[in-house]
């Protein structure tokens, strides 16, 4: 974080100084919440869990070297203590991005956020120092903690902005206002929480009403191809520009394909030019993140050029995202177990079918969470789809929507032992212990909640195998 005196934290909080000696003394180590991150100089934030109080740590993160810690009550050493840790948190945040100086780019959709941030941090940090969203901390404590990980040679700040419900990411544009917002979809991800498409987009179109009017230099990028994306034009008095495959999209990509380990390799197309971009990423879909992440480079300055060889060399940075890891025997894992919506979830099958060309491919999949009243249909569909696929074998693991999946693949026409029900996932790696061979390809995906990453984790664990390598 940029240096401030505990006095100005205070005064920014609206907190009182408890058991401080010298107010002046400054912050000028990290803002953490976990007292497991605290370095000299840091501040630390004392939220009181279910099952954990950060308050309890108090003494032991200033023995650490924490400069304060941020509480809702006296905790014996030195404290600037608030009514609400939450709200003071977004406030210090507010403070501090008004200061920097950098350009905010902020970021939403119900798929691809946290792949698409990622690209785009690779892409502007080629230009300028840049602060980005560590994994998927979205929300209205992780987003303030990433802004205060800026510091004053900061130049560009991306932050994935994430939703529960109408009015959320209107909350985060106020505690980190951004210049450049960016759409990516509004698809089926916690439509039962939302109730329906419409009500996603009004959400998500909430960042593009954010934005500074585009003679103050805010601009609205929006996936051209999503019907209730582009219509958020109209939402907003930002400059406009569009990305993806219609005839509309300032930024483009020409003669998309796949190469033989299912990456994917394009001619991207901007405003100021023309270049060739073949990506490390496994997925067609990964085609519209780079477009995305396209249009925020060249709306920073870039060329055509600088933006493909970043976009050709960028990789994966948040875990259990398209991981593709070949074993020494030749058994390709790919490890998408870190959440799942219907978009995803078929992304993710297209790209198994890719990587695994020619080979026996196996889909181990489990529940879709928040869809409400579409659960059923979306299962039975993934299932449906998989068989479309040809993918040699589909594994669905769980209760009752994991049944649903197999039922999809029945009815498509997945006959004998194609496809399979099992409980849980110790059931899925008993089952792929024994009937892996040589070359198989798995793919392990489902919602976070179901903890599949520990198939593949234990696909890819080290014994009789030896060590795996990664690709």
């Amino acid at each position: 974080m940029i240096a401030l005196s505990l006095a100005e934290i205070a005064e920014v909080v609206g907190g009182q100084t408890h058991d401080i000696p010298d107010p002046s003394v400054q912050v000028t180590g990290p803002v953490v919440r976990d007292s497991r991150e605290v370095e000299p100089g840091s501040l630390f934030v004392a939220f009181a869990g279910e099952r954990v109080d950060g308050h309890d740590f108090a003494e032991a993160v200033v023995a650490a070297g924490a400069a304060a810690v941020l509480a809702s009550r006296p905790v014996g050493v030195p404290a600037i203590v608030v009514p609400d840790v939450q709200a003071a948190l977004g406030a210090l945040a507010r403070h501090v991005v008004a200061r920097l100086g950098a350009t905010l780019v902020a970021l939403t959709g119900s798929a691809g956020k946290t792949s698409t941030k990622d690209l785009i941090a690779q892409v502007l940090r080629r230009k300028a120092p840049t602060v980005f969203t560590p994994g998927s901390l979205n929300n209205e404590i992780g987003l303030p903690l990433t802004a205060l990980s800026a510091t004053a040679e900061t130049r560009f700040l991306v932050l994935e902005m994430g939703a529960r419900g109408i009015g959320h990411i209107r909350h985060l544009t106020e505690l980190t206002p951004p210049r450049i917002g960016l759409v990516l979809n509004v698809g089926s991800a916690h439509i039962g929480e939302f109730g329906g498409r419409e009500q996603i987009a009004q959400a998500k179109g909430e960042l593009v009403e954010a934005l500074p009017a585009a003679d103050e230099g805010g601009t609205a990028i929006l996936n051209a191809d999503d019907p209730f994306v582009r219509a958020m034009a109209s939402r907003t008095k930002a400059k406009v520009l569009l990305f993806g495959e219609s005839g509309e999209a300032d930024v483009s990509a020409e003669n998309v394909r796949l190469t033989d380990s299912g990456q994917p390799s394009f001619r991207l197309r901007t405003p100021s030019g023309a270049s060739d971009v073949t990506m490390r990423l496994y997925g067609e879909h990964h085609v519209s993140n780079a477009l995305a992440a396209a249009a925020v480079a060249h709306e920073l300055g870039m060329s055509a050029d600088e933006i493909a060889v970043a976009l050709s060399e960028a990789g994966s940075l948040s875990r259990w995202r398209m991981e593709v890891t070949e074993r020494p025997d030749g058994v390709t894992v790919v490890n998408d177990a870190y959440n799942a919506n219907p978009e995803s979830m078929r992304a993710a099958l297209r790209a198994l079918a890719a990587i695994g060309k020619g080979r026996r491919t196996w889909a181990v999949l489990g529940k879709m969470a928040e869809l409400g009243d579409e659960a059923l249909a979306e299962h039975d569909a993934v299932g449906r789809l998989a068989v479309r696929l040809n993918v040699s074998k589909l594994v669905a693991v769980g209760g009752r929507e994991a049944s649903w999946l197999q039922l999809g693949a029945y009815n498509e026409g997945s006959w004998g032992e194609e496809s399979v029900h099992v409980s849980d996932a110790q059931a899925a790696i008993d089952l792929l212990r024994s009937e892996l061979r040589p070359g198989d390809v798995v793919l392990v995906k489902a919602s976070r909640s179901v903890g599949l990453e520990s198939v593949a984790e234990a696909l890819l664990g080290t014994g009789a195998e030896g060590e795996v390598a990664a690709r």
